[in-house]
């Protein structure tokens, strides 16, 4: 029964599952799972427990999941917001962490163990790392967990910008990390997917999964057998097999890439062009979202 369902978002595997797919899925033995929140900066989340496996999508500090399964150090688990499923280090984790009441706003910050720039940073948090605040002033938020950030890089949860473009545009020079999702390094679907979630639009974690998900198709015209790519705008998501870009304007493209092996902004004609030579492969869909952030 499990075969029409994506194990990337749910939470199987042949000798185990989540309770709440009983009747969907066969397995040995069910689990309710136990809910825990990260508590490192940023935890790589892996499809097998061996650390020199390569990643999927990266856990954030406060990010809330469910484990469903520890063994030999390592936690079977599905993160609470974008749903994805895989294996993190079990000390990566901790139960019993108050809810998140703020969240970082800036690209990414530092914690400090006393309220002080010039201490020694304890911890460095990315966009959308989200914490419970016990006592704050004008300069700094003191951690539930302990530590200090710097106030203007925090916003209260339920605060969101206003431009998931100009929110990505922030990462621009930023290195290409297949699975990431800081500023550290992030892959083509972690810019757009951070980006939204960072002006309260919530999205799926791989490319295509915004594919099907994110906003409306719209029409590309062609002439002949090219496309026409005229008449974008800012915001639009332009789709490949594999891959997605963000469209700056009507001509620009911004996107975490391998060929830059980095974020880098340039002309769609240009872009489009080198992944047909590259790969075989045209553009495949652009999507339009309603709008650039959840506040109108």
């Amino acid at each position: 029964m499990s075969h029409a369902l994506d194990p990337r978002r749910h939470p199987f595997r042949p000798d185990l599952a989540a309770e709440v797919l009983r009747g969907r899925v066969d397995a040995p033995r069910y689990a309710a799972g136990v809910p825990a929140t990260v508590l490192r900066a940023a935890v790589p989340l892996r499809k097998v427990p061996d650390a020199k496996a390569g990643f999927t999508t990266e856990a954030l500090f406060g990010e809330a999941v469910t484990i469903y399964d520890t063994a030999d150090g390592w936690a079977w688990l599905q993160l609470a917001r974008d749903r994805y499923v895989g294996y993190v280090p079990a000390d990566t984790l901790a139960a019993d962490i108050p809810t998140p009441t703020h969240r970082v706003k800036a690209t990414g910050t530092f914690v400090y163990g006393t309220p002080e720039i010039k201490s020694p940073p304890i911890l460095h948090l990315s966009l959308n790392a989200s914490f419970a605040v016990d006592e704050s002033n004008e300069r700094f938020y003191r951690l539930a967990t302990g530590g200090y950030v710097f106030a203007r890089h925090v916003a209260e949860i339920g605060w969101h910008g206003r431009d998931f473009v100009e929110v990505a545009e922030r990462f621009l020079g930023t290195p290409y990390l297949w699975g990431g999702k800081t500023r550290i390094g992030l892959d083509c679907s972690g810019l757009v997917q951070v980006s939204l979630q960072a002006c309260g639009i919530e999205a799926p974690r791989d490319s295509d999964m915004q594919r099907s998900e994110l906003g409306s198709e719209i029409a590309i015209p062609t002439i002949g057998e090219t496309h026409d790519l005229e008449g974008l705008q800012r915001g639009d998501l332009v789709f490949w097999p594999g891959h997605v870009g963000i469209m700056s304007d009507g001509v620009m493209l911004l996107h975490a890439n391998a060929h830059h092996m980095a974020v880098a902004i340039e002309p769609l004609p240009e872009a489009a062009s080198r992944i047909k030579s590259a790969s075989g492969s045209d553009i495949a869909v652009i999507r339009r979202l309603p709008a650039l952030s959840r506040v109108v």
